[in-house]
């Protein structure tokens, strides 16, 4: 598992992550990491995830150079 901290202090769009953690609460799909649970650590929010071996794929993205094809192929997965 991995779990995201996501720190509320401050936040201005508590709603939009909120709205966020209710959509990977109740949708599982295998091309998509699944939410397993929840914890609120004062101002702390910790998603518990299942881990993804290799990185975020924002991480990917900014990282690397990709053909017009495999964008497609990530955004139609």
């Amino acid at each position: 598992v991995a779990i995201k901290k996501i720190n509320l202090k401050g936040l201005r769009k508590k709603k939009l992550k909120v709205n966020e953690l209710m959509v990977m609460k109740i949708n599982r799909n295998p091309n998509l990491i699944n939410y397993l649970d929840s914890y609120l650590l004062g101002e702390e929010l910790w998603l518990v995830i299942e881990y993804m071996d290799g990185g975020t794929l924002s991480d990917v993205i900014s990282k690397t150079c990709l053909s017009e094809d495999q964008m497609a192929a990530i955004s139609r997965e």
